[in-house]
């Protein structure tokens, strides 16, 4: 029997609309996911900067003389966690050590790396903050960076998707990536990259390309 070329014509175009389906569903859920991460990431770096103003007008406050006279790094992010903790909730309780974090492109961030921090701390409900003291530089600064996973152990865990990060100082805090070009932001904020960069890129507009 031979069948009608209309019916051949009509399943050939459900099958393709189907294909074409497959390819776009898994996208259609995961942008609004990646909105939400982003404007979640806003709203921390926004507490952030507030934090960090708020440490500025005390300056002689003795939490901070203790912060001046630390001498090793443990002791220093000791002082962090409590200068964070009333606005960002963060517990005494460190995170499991079999949660890990990845790069963009799923590489593992291994342990000699910048990125790499040795403890994480559960803040409030759906939040995870790393906490690593920085080599004090030439001109005595110091700095720390720090680390923010939006929705906890739930994954992915990956930079640039649900993980990210700013380098805070004394005057001023810099979200990853502020200090590349955009053009280099952009090349990192990709499936290629680390994603260490999305931290700064999504903040100055720029948008989500899986």
């Amino acid at each position: 029997m031979k069948i009608p070329k209309w019916h051949v014509e009509y399943t050939g175009t459900l099958l393709v609309l189907f294909m074409v389906g497959l390819f776009l569903v898994p996208t259609s859920f995961e942008t609004p996911v990646m909105a939400s991460n982003i404007t979640k990431w806003k709203d921390i770096f926004r507490r952030l900067t507030y934090v960090q103003d708020v440490i500025l007008k005390q300056e002689q406050s003795e939490i901070l003389t203790s912060f001046r006279r630390a001498t090793t790094p443990d002791e220093r992010e000791s002082i962090v966690i409590k200068i964070i903790k009333p606005y960002f909730r963060v517990g005494d309780k460190k995170v499991h050590s079999k949660y890990k974090v990845r790069y963009m492109n799923k590489k593992l961030v291994n342990e000699g790396d910048f990125y790499h921090i040795d403890d994480y701390y559960y803040a409030g409900k759906h939040l995870i903050v790393g906490i690593k003291d920085l080599p004090t530089k030439e001109d005595g600064e110091t700095s720390f960076l720090m680390t923010f996973d939006i929705n906890g152990r739930k994954r992915p865990n990956q930079w640039g998707k649900d993980v990210y990060g700013a380098k805070v100082y004394a005057d001023r805090v810099e979200p990853i990536g502020m200090t590349m070009t955009v053009e280099k932001q952009y090349t990192d904020c990709s499936k290629n990259g680390s994603g260490t960069c999305c931290s700064n890129y999504y903040l100055i507009g720029g948008n989500f390309d899986d």
